[in-house]
Order: C-alpha cells, then sequence, then structure tokens
C-alpha cells in the first residue's frame, strides 16, 4: 500500500481535546495522522505535530478537501490554507471528502484540480473518501486510477460494503476503513466479545483487525491514551477463518453516516 495501514483519526475532536489526543497518539507510536477542512481541527492537529518533536519526514498526514472548495479556482487555495494551519509545507495525502452530487462542480472538475495541487507540490498523494462505484468510476476516468491513493469510506462488521470493496480491489484502489468501530457499537455486540474472549484481546482490536486482515487502512480515535495505545495492538493480532467468518455474518447494513446533500446513491 502506498498509505499507511494504521493511522489516528481526528473527527469530532476540538481544542485542546484534539491538541493531547493526536499527541498521544504520537507518543504512543502512530505515525499518520487524519483531519479534514469540515473538521475545524488542521490548526490543532499542527499544534500537535509541531510539539511532538517527531520529524515531519516520519508522518504521513492527510486532510480532505470540503465541497464548498470544490471549484477548480478555489481546491488549491483552500489546500495552502489547510498547510498553513497544519504547519507544514505539504500533505502527504488530500481527499475530496464527499461525492456532493449536484453542488455544481463536476467530479471530474475536483479531481483535475485536486492532480494539479499535487503537480505543484501541495500534496504527494490524491485520493477520495466516500465515493460509491459510479462516482469511483467518474474519478478515475478524470485522473486514472493509479493517481487514487486510497477510496476511505465507512466501513465495520456491521457495514461491509461488499459490492464497493470488490469494485476498488477490482480496480487496484486501497480502501481505507473508518467508523470501523461503528461508534462504539461493535465493542458490544456479544460475537465479537467472545472472538476477543478467544484471543485475549479487546473488541476494538478485534474490529481492527478483522479490518486489517481484509487489507483495509484503519484510522480510530480516541480521546484516551490507554485506548490508542491498546489499539495499536490490533496490528499483532491474527483472527482465525472461523474468526472472519462469524464477523462477515455480522453484515445488517448499518451505515451511520449518510448525509443528505453529501452522499451519493450507495452501492
Amino acid at each position: 500500500m502506498s498509505i499507511p495501514a494504521f493511522g489516528v483519526g481526528t473527527f469530532r475532536l476540538q481544542g485542546q481535546a484534539a491538541v493531547d489526543s493526536v499527541r498521544n497518539a504520537l507518543d504512543v507510536g502512530y505515525r499518520a495522522i487524519d483531519t479534514a477542512q469540515i473538521y475545524e481541527n488542521e490548526a490543532e492537529v499542527g499544534q500537535a505535530m509541531a510539539e511532538s518533536g517527531v520529524p515531519r519526514g516520519d508522518l504521513f498526514v492527510t486532510t480532505k478537501i470540503w465541497v464548498s472548495h470544490y471549484a477548480r479556482d478555489k481546491l488549491a487555495p483552500s489546500l495552502k490554507d489547510s498547510l498553513a494551519r497544519l504547519r507544514t509545507d505539504y500533505v502527504d495525502l488530500t481527499l475530496i471528502h464527499w461525492p456532493a452530487p449536484g453542488n455544481g462542480v463536476p467530479v471530474e472538475e475536483t479531481m483535475t484540480a485536486l492532480a494539479e495541487a499535487k503537480a505543484q507540490g501541495l500534496t504527494r498523494q490524491i485520493g477520495i473518501s466516500n465515493f460509491p462505484i459510479a462516482e469511483t468510476r467518474a474519478a478515475i476516468a478524470a485522473v486514472g486510477r493509479d493517481q487514487i491513493a486510497t477510496n476511505q469510506i465507512e466501513l465495520s462488521p456491521y457495514l461491509q460494503n461488499a459490492a464497493l470493496t470488490a469494485f476498488l480491489k477490482e480496480q487496484g484502489i486501497p480502501v481505507t476503513s473508518y467508523m470501523t468501530l461503528a461508534y462504539g457499537k461493535v465493542l458490544k455486540d456479544p460475537v465479537i466479545g467472545r472472538i476477543a474472549q478467544r484471543h485475549d484481546a479487546t473488541p476494538a482490536q478485534v474490529a481492527l483487525a478483522w479490518a486489517l486482515q481484509l487489507g483495509y487502512a484503519v484510522i480510530p480515535s480516541s480521546t484516551r491514551r490507554e485506548n490508542l495505545a491498546s489499539n495499536l495492538l490490533a496490528r499483532q493480532l491474527r483472527l482465525t477463518e472461523s474468526d472472519m467468518a462469524e464477523i462477515a455474518a455480522l453484515e445488517r447494513n448499518g451505515r451511520e453516516v449518510s448525509p443528505e446533500g453529501l452522499a451519493a446513491a450507495w452501492d
């Protein structure tokens, strides 16, 4: 993969909580950080990175372009603003946050502008987020599939997105899973709990290990240092074929995030 398999997310983290979460994550060993313009915490992420003492070259920073900046004349300037907030000359990955059909800017224009931002050195890689198959095809048509470093999508044991993940695999586009714990719902699932007991692991580690074994990158978040450290241990957990089959059976199309006007028609 051209992207790290394990990073820390910052969705819904504001102010000092965002600074502390990222600082703690970097302290316990994370080197990939995921943020977005709409999270309104890029400045806090930048502060945490600066205060951590970790060399910029050791970090992998992802941000996402918000809908209001999709037009060709707005995208690169908005990304430059993000870089200023993040206190860096470049980000490692920039994603289009949502397809936002009907917002007046075609996918082709936005992806072309994103590719131009890459050519300017503002971002090292580009990609998409929350793109179903049809919109992913449009993105591929605009810039080529080899240019798309990932499609970051909601995935959890309750939402396994078989059609989309199969298409992305066929296209050679890596998948990043967000909301892998389904807002914590899977942590209370009895099947996940039994698997965790068998492996002397936590339910969060099981869910994250499931995603990792399917070849997805993960970006869990937490405000608690001990949870950040514990989640990292999912990288060492190997689930059995039986475990994976049990988790596969939990599919229920349990989507948590589908904002009107931003989401396209799901597969």
